[in-house]
């Protein structure tokens, strides 16, 4: 149909448009996003949330964070675009910098952690250790991120709602309207990403970084073809996450290999959607601080853990 042949790359083949965009954000993510809001959605209804984050002020008082936090953070777990915004209902300035640093860093957006428990769940022991990393990170660099951040967490007290049946019209309204948002947002950075990508692809600035990439991913002990996952990772998290889906349906990876790429693209950079948010809510000065520490951390969390692996003589 199209004669020129960047035309037809710009639309389909490997990196199109048709390929990479529409087909990641609907029939891959799509599904994942939708599967979270409806639960999101049913626990909300249901006045659980609030006791949730009750139960946990504890936990979270102990990385600068206070129950207050549990629902952006929960939500994180949907989209960390969504829960980066949701921030802003934070009392200190300190609490949404603590927040918003563990979101970008140790929270995997719901096509991520969907796509990866899925990879992972043919093999129970990697996915559990996938999982005790991130909660390991997460609490990890939260403590150490409020003894760095002066100042104490903010007092928590809420109104504790009646539990009760949730209704299913507000359930499916309130998943509608999430849904309608995340499509409309998302959907359209799934398509400038396979934009970029052509176009990097077609004036060979893809081919440089992708060849920058290929002796990082050999020192994880990965595949140089892994490279292009993590510059998939940088224009959107489960961007990566589905390139990662992809080969290893190719029979790519072995059991290790997939563990540590999905540990590194779990804590790889936020997406460009989240930093755009980032910068907005916070400023460049924090956005370029995070960002240059998220990236080299999770290369060297990856490298370690082969090094790690291969030490202990673990396979997954």
């Amino acid at each position: 149909i199209f004669p020129w042949q960047p035309l037809q790359d710009l639309i389909a083949n490997d990196y199109g448009i048709i390929t990479l965009g529409i087909r990641y954000a609907t029939a891959i993510v799509l599904p994942i996003v939708a599967t979270f809001f409806l639960m999101f959605s049913l626990l909300e209804d249901s006045g659980y949330l609030p006791r949730l984050s009750l139960m946990l002020d504890r936990v979270f008082k102990s990385i600068g964070l206070s129950g207050r936090s549990v629902i952006p953070i929960v939500l994180g777990f949907g989209c960390d675009t969504m829960a980066t915004m949701v921030t802003r209902t934070l009392e200190t300035r300190r609490e949404r910098l603590i927040a918003i640093f563990l979101l970008s860093l140790a929270i995997p957006c719901a096509a991520q952690w969907g796509l990866i428990v899925g990879l992972l769940s043919q093999k129970p022991t990697a996915l559990i250790a996938w999982a005790v990393f991130l909660i390991a990170i997460f609490l990890g660099m939260g403590f150490l991120t409020s003894k760095i951040i002066p100042g104490k967490p903010a007092g928590f007290y809420m109104e504790i709602p009646p539990l009760r049946i949730p209704k299913f019209r507000n359930i499916i309204i309130k998943t509608w309207v999430r849904m309608k948002w995340y499509f409309y947002e998302i959907l359209p950075l799934f398509i400038w990403a396979s934009v970029f990508i052509w176009f990097g692809k077609l004036t060979g600035l893809f081919d440089i970084l992708i060849r920058g990439l290929e002796p990082i991913s050999l020192a994880l002990g990965l595949p140089k073809e892994a490279a292009p996952v993590f510059l998939y990772g940088f224009f959107r998290r489960d961007y990566g996450a589905a390139g990662l889906f992809d080969m290893q349906q190719q029979g790519i990876f072995n059991g290790n290999q997939l563990f540590i790429a999905a540990i590194v693209l779990t804590l790889f950079l936020p997406c460009i959607a989240q930093l755009q948010m980032m910068f907005k809510e916070q400023g460049k000065l924090i956005t370029v601080l995070m960002t240059s520490f998220i990236f080299p951390f999770a290369f060297l969390v990856g490298y370690c853990t082969n090094l790690a692996l291969n030490t202990l003589g673990v396979s997954f």
